[in-house]
């Protein structure tokens, strides 16, 4: 999965025609680390979306637009419009996740 480093980036890759899932993280942060050890196998079989990861300690701006309140979360973006949002205390399994990506 593609950290993304800059504002414009961000701004670019959520304003894709096609769907993206951006997960929102920290260093610090355990939950964040669990998700990394399920998350590649999601990834390959979710492959309609594209992943990228976004450090919300760099960007608490974005984190407060997007109503990150709680890390990791995942939201599902496209054509620069918020669609979804898969909350951190709904987050901390694979079988959480799949739910969620099924759902949309």
């Amino acid at each position: 999965m593609e950290e993304i480093k800059d504002l414009e980036t961000f701004e670019q890759i959520i304003s894709s025609d096609k769907p993206v899932i951006m997960k929102f993280f920290a260093g610090w942060c355990p939950d964040c680390t669990r998700m990394n050890m399920f998350i590649d196998d999601i990834i390959k079989d979710y492959s309609q979306y594209k992943w990228f990861e976004i450090n919300r300690d760099q960007f608490p701006e974005l984190a407060e637009k997007y109503s990150v309140m709680g890390i990791p979360s995942l939201l599902l973006f496209q054509n620069g419009e918020k669609l979804a949002h898969l909350h951190s205390a709904n987050a901390k399994s694979p079988e959480q996740v799949r739910e969620f990506l099924d759902a949309q």
